[in-house]
């Protein structure tokens, strides 16, 4: 494989006579911001779907650091450096802001379950270090007093930054943000963009599906077009701003595809 840490190549996905994913192929580099973008219905969850193992493809094939994820379960892909938030929020609804922070960092620890049951001192060393992560996430989102609240009594922006520190827990080589800016105020908008700026400095590749195209083209390095499951477009965001498939597709003009 190449130098790239996400590599996509004529991945599809058929959903018994619809083409819902057609030969799309891109690459993300160590370092980079990259969103996919396109209208309601374009294949863009579906393609987190395939990359993070919710869903298995009809054809292609998805590298991730050199390594083939086909065929691999969501557990053993996040066991490699990929965590994903989802369109619509899921938190642990019994647990507090703290312990959804901990089930995601509790993809990076060696004790088991028996370990635990046992109260092994190995163990509640452990137990401790995966709580202070837990902290340090939650300040990084900016939700340290609320740590002991039960999750779902946080505001929904608070919940859409929770999912993004449990995702960070797993100390991810790639962050998948699903739609992170959906319901958002635009001061909560702007903290997500200066978020997501500190989480690619802080060493993490960021790729992300956005219907926002305001947002995409103020924070994303480059952009992949999407339309009727095929990519559409792919540039830097001055460049996909100028494509005329692109303006098209979004101006609900009709376009020809070979499938």
């Amino acid at each position: 494989m190449g130098e790239n840490l996400l590599e996509i190549r004529n991945l599809r996905k058929e959903f018994g006579g619809l083409m819902a994913v057609f030969d799309v192929s891109f690459d993300v580099a160590p370092g980079e911001i990259v969103a996919v973008i396109g209208p309601n219905g374009a294949g863009k969850t579906t393609i987190f779907n395939l990359i993070s193992g919710v869903l298995p493809p009809t054809g292609g094939t998805i590298h991730l650091d050199g390594t083939l994820l086909n065929g691999l379960k969501p557990h053993a892909i996040a066991g490699l450096g990929m965590a994903r938030t989802f369109q619509s929020v899921q938190l642990f609804g019994n647990m507090s802001v703290l312990e959804n922070v901990m089930v995601g960092r509790h993809v990076r620890t060696s004790y088991g379950l028996l370990g635990a049951a046992l109260g092994l001192p190995y163990a509640r060393r452990e137990e401790q270090m995966i709580r202070e992560r837990g902290m340090e996430q939650l300040a990084r989102v900016g939700l340290s007093v609320k740590a002991g609240e039960n999750a779902l009594n946080l505001s929904f922006g608070q919940q859409r930054l929770l999912e993004i520190a449990r995702a960070l827990a797993t100390e991810p080589k790639l962050l998948l943000l699903d739609e992170a800016g959906s319901g958002l105020n635009p001061s909560e908008k702007e903290a997500l963009e200066q978020l997501v700026r500190a989480i690619r400095d802080d060493g993490v590749t960021v790729l992300l599906v956005e219907h926002d195209v305001q947002f995409v083209m103020g924070i994303a390095d480059r952009v992949v077009v999407l339309d009727y499951g095929q990519k559409i477009a792919e540039g830097t965001p001055a460049e996909v701003q100028a494509n005329e498939r692109v303006i098209a597709a979004y101006l609900g003009e009709e376009v020809t595809y070979p499938y």
